[in-house]
């Protein structure tokens, strides 16, 4: 294996990693938020403030793992 090889497979390998977190992480977010809606519709406000800061926070670790990946992939040789 040639080191064009390992760059492409770790830069892939840290996108695929560094996304699956994130995803499980947001739907579940967006199930609890949207259970505590039906059940108290009255507090709908700050429920969805909190799940959009929540869910910028779970995305902020994948598009770190999307640098990662990118400097992977350009930056070394």
């Amino acid at each position: 294996m040639d080191i064009n090889s390992a760059r492409l497979l770790a830069s892939g390998l840290a996108i695929g990693l560094g996304a699956i977190g994130p995803g499980i992480g947001i739907g579940l977010l967006v199930n609890g938020a949207l259970q505590s809606i039906g059940r108290n519709p009255e507090a709908q406000g700050s429920i969805q403030i909190n799940m959009f800061i929540g869910i910028a926070f779970a995305e902020a670790v994948a598009i770190y793992a999307l640098v990662v990946a990118l400097i992977l992939m350009f930056v070394i040789s």
